[in-house]
């Protein structure tokens, strides 16, 4: 067996979150050529469309999902969309992410909630209706949550 083939992943399904443009499609590109179906979530129709159209150019089926995450209420219905439109899904990628750039001290409570929901609460209510609808029932899965290096770094006050 040849390395390529030890990570190859046919017939299974992949959902990124953010999935239009930058890692996320990355990500997107990299599960498909390794065999993966894939759906990719955005908060942007045009985004998305142009994403499809270099995933399929490269011979990946791709399922577009426009939702935005932060509207928490909408996650279980962009879930299910998934699910009916490529099957349970074995891997879900957590990649959608924002910040908000002011100095703690000034950080309004509304882009505090702004970061959070998307963050933090998405990422647990993503996994949570996945987990519950393709991978405990099928004791099969992976989750993979991504994060900037800027969770791992402190900013000093007033800088």
């Amino acid at each position: 067996m040849n390395v390529p083939d030890l990570f190859r992943l046919d017939g299974q399904v992949a959902l990124i979150t953010g999935g239009s443009r930058g890692l996320g499609l990355q990500m997107a590109k990299a599960l498909g050529a390794m065999g993966c179906r894939v759906a990719i979530t955005a908060r942007k129709a045009d985004e998305l469309a142009q994403a499809r159209g270099e995933l399929q150019a490269l011979g990946i089926e791709v399922l577009t999902l426009v939702g935005d995450l932060q509207q928490l209420d909408t996650i279980p219905a962009l879930v299910d969309d998934a699910v009916s439109g490529l099957g349970a899904i074995d891997i879900l990628i957590n990649n959608a992410g924002t910040t908000w750039g002011a100095p703690a001290e000034d950080y309004p409570l509304e882009a505090w909630d702004k970061v959070m929901n998307l963050n933090i609460r998405s990422i647990f209510l993503m996994s949570q209706q996945i987990g519950k609808r393709s991978m405990i029932p099928r004791r099969h899965g992976r989750i993979i949550n991504v994060s900037s290096v800027a969770g791992i770094l402190a900013s000093p006050l007033g800088s």
